[in-house]
């Protein structure tokens, strides 16, 4: 390619947001000749058609926001039994930390949920809570990594680069994979990285931080269609030369394939991404009139209008605290220090933003089609750290799904009388992944990629479907 004809800032949207060189028309014919459709296909019918997950990155506290304890309550400062000082990433008291918030139930379901969640709680009825989820690592960057690629450790496809593999994305002019952040959350690629799958499954990623959403996606002045075409002609020419010499290179096939979405987006991503268009209603119902929660709520906004034009999987990463509350900017919900200060700054930042999405969702008609995730990595103890924190807890923690062929109200597996251990109906990462899946019309034991002489898949060789939160 010559460096002459694309600029720098051009050069560097492409490649940090996946696309790299090609030609339209290669990607174009392939689609069309069916060579790509038949991995775009569902297994079966499908219950939702796209995903929002909003990431409640740093382990959200289960005891204090939707898993009460009553008998915590009773117990603060008294011995935790058979508690493990070395459950999370330092050392806990081994003494009950009581919750600090106020708690009360909500919904035909009468749901308990703390005043973290005030706004969200009017929507209990739309929720089915999984209270008993556990898994393996205890620290950010791997918990975050085996939630999202099954795997603790670097490399692997995760969530949102499977379903952007198995099914596409619905709309030709955008991408099936967008992630949203300010600062980026611990794991950071790893969280949402197409591992050894082909780069054409990565997502483009949306920095809250950046004054454009997406830099460098209109043409620049004087670059007309024709003169771009030009470009994307010589290119094609280029790259279809190179893999006449060559052979078949799926790096090189993903990058003709994203170019092609690149320069297809010009037009399509900014207007997907202007909120503006919204009423002023509207905008106030996702917070963005209230300074706490105003860039968290613009995000959802965004992720509402991106799966309402096809988008299949949007990740929302809870926003970087005001008031850190024993927290370090890119792990929000990490109470060390003081989960109230903690836990009621992330409320305010979450809460409105969450539950607006869902009242949109559903007077829109969208709800029953689109699977909204809120969870974390892990949990948190339910003895303290110091005095007034919590520790990391892989042992117990709440995953809530919300519309997308899941049933409202419910409530699946529960953890001990104190909220420390998972201990009926134990859900891991892979039977959460399997779920997810199914819903969107995907065998997870089926939905495999073969990569250094075997056959690999999201759930390696485990994942049960929770059927008991499916309708």
């Amino acid at each position: 390619m010559n460096p002459s004809l694309l600029p720098l800032a051009r050069r560097e949207f492409l490649r940090t947001s996946g696309l790299g060189c090609g030609s339209l028309a290669l990607a174009y014919l392939l689609g069309r000749d069916g060579a790509l459709a038949a991995e775009r296909q569902p297994h079966f019918a499908p219950k939702a058609k796209s995903i929002i997950w909003l990431f409640m990155t740093g382990g959200p506290s289960q005891v204090d926001t939707f898993d009460y304890k009553p008998e915590l309550q009773k117990r603060d400062g008294q011995s935790l039994a058979g508690a493990d000082p070395k459950t999370g990433f330092f050392t806990t008291s081994g003494k009950c930390l009581a919750s600090p918030f106020k708690w009360s139930r909500h919904g035909r379901s009468g749901s308990w949920v703390s005043d973290v969640y005030p706004t969200a709680a009017r929507h209990a009825d739309d929720m089915a809570f999984v209270h008993s989820c556990h898994s393996v690592a205890n620290n950010h960057a791997p918990a975050s990594m085996e939630l999202a690629a099954g795997m603790s450790r670097p490399g692997y496809p995760t969530l949102g680069a499977w379903l952007s593999y198995g099914l596409g994305s619905a709309n030709d002019n955008l991408p099936a994979f967008v992630v949203m952040h300010d600062a980026k959350p611990r794991g950071d690629d790893g969280i949402w990285s197409p591992g050894f799958l082909p780069k054409t499954y990565q997502p483009l990623l949306l920095d809250a931080r950046q004054k454009e959403a997406i830099r460098d996606v209109a043409p620049l002045p004087g670059v007309t269609d024709t003169r771009q075409k030009a470009m994307l002609d010589l290119l094609r020419e280029s790259n279809l030369e190179h893999q006449q010499a060559h052979g078949d290179q799926p790096d090189l096939s993903a990058r003709i394939r994203s170019f092609e979405l690149a320069y297809r987006m010009q037009a399509a991503a900014p207007e997907a991404l202007d909120i503006s268009r919204e009423s002023a209603k509207t905008q106030a119902l996702y917070g963005l009139d209230n300074k706490d929660c105003a860039g968290f709520g613009r995000q959802c906004l965004i992720a509402r209008r991106l799966v309402e034009r096809g988008v299949r999987f949007v990740q929302v990463f809870s926003p970087t605290n005001r008031i850190s509350g024993g927290a370090v900017g890119d792990v929000p919900w990490d109470g060390h220090n003081d989960i109230l200060v903690n836990h009621r700054d992330c409320g305010m930042m979450t809460d409105i933003p969450f539950a607006g999405l869902l009242s949109d969702l559903k007077q829109r008609g969208l709800l029953n089609e689109t699977l909204v995730i809120w969870g974390g990595e892990f949990g948190r103890t339910s003895d303290s750290q110091g005095s007034k924190g919590r520790d990391h807890n892989p042992r117990a923690y709440t995953t809530i799904f919300c519309g997308g062929g899941t049933k409202g109200g419910v409530h699946y597996g529960k953890t001990d009388e104190f909220g420390y251990k998972a201990v009926e109906d134990k859900v891991t990462v892979h039977d959460l992944q399997a779920t997810i899946l199914h819903l969107m019309g995907l065998n997870h034991e089926k939905l495999t990629y073969r990569h250094n002489g075997r056959d690999f898949r999201l759930t390696d060789v485990a994942g049960r479907v929770i059927r008991e939160v499916i309708s």
